[in-house]
């Protein structure tokens, strides 16, 4: 036991020295090249950490420019099964548009519904359509199915309003268009009825503005 101690006693004023010397950057500490291994030399270059760090890639703060209007069209608890048990998660289905005929809806998931927001309005935001709107209403009728989500949009008069209902709704409504009819044929899930919604914008046809006989006539002739 005397011997232990005696060992001991002897340990502390060596530790003690050795703390000491590198608070006064006596001991210089060992440095890292470029390439990330370890050079095998010493250095008393010391890193600075306090300055800020660069915003990662796709990692916004999913804030949003004033004429864009974000909705929530669906949100849920999934779980999924894991070696060690279940891992519960959040899934967040969002629509963002300008109401002027720019739209789009991201979905994804996150551990908190904060996360999960804010990764579906990353994507929203890259998956941006236009879609063409005459007299604000659609320029045609068009049938669209996607999975077992079936849906139909049909022109309608000024004054008619929307006529819609759930998750597509919202979307017309951030889509700009005032005046549409529309039936949900299929399937009544909230997430396949909006990329339904979505793909049936992308297929509409765009109308070309015809010249007036006399505008024709003008342009026809030579100068």
């Amino acid at each position: 036991m005397e011997e232990e101690n005696k060992i001991q006693e002897n340990i502390k004023p060596e530790a003690a020295s050795i703390a000491q010397a590198r608070v006064n950057n006596t001991i210089p500490m060992p440095t890292t090249t470029v390439e990330g291994k370890n050079s095998g030399g010493f250095s008393d270059r010391k890193r600075n950490f306090k300055g800020k760090r660069g915003a990662g890639r796709g990692r916004g703060d999913g804030g949003l420019p004033e004429e864009f209007e974000q909705k929530m069209i669906d949100i849920a608890r999934v779980t999924r099964v894991m070696a060690g048990g279940k891992r519960m998660r959040f899934r967040a289905c969002v629509a963002i548009g300008n109401k002027k005929g720019r739209v789009a809806i991201g979905l994804a998931k996150g551990a908190d519904v904060t996360g999960a927001v804010t990764k579906a309005v990353n994507k929203a935001k890259k998956d941006f359509i236009d879609i063409p709107i005459v007299n604000e209403t659609i320029p045609h009728e068009i049938y669209q199915k996607l999975g077992a989500a079936k849906i139909l949009f049909k022109p309608a008069k000024r004054g008619r309003g929307i006529i819609a209902g759930g998750a597509v709704r919202i979307i017309l409504e951030l889509s700009g268009i005032k005046n549409v009819t529309s039936k949900i044929l299929g399937a009544g899930n909230k997430v396949n009825n909006v990329k339904c919604t979505i793909a049936a914008f992308k297929n509409l046809k765009r109308v070309e503005i015809k010249k007036d006989k006399h505008e024709q006539k003008n342009s026809n002739k030579p100068e």
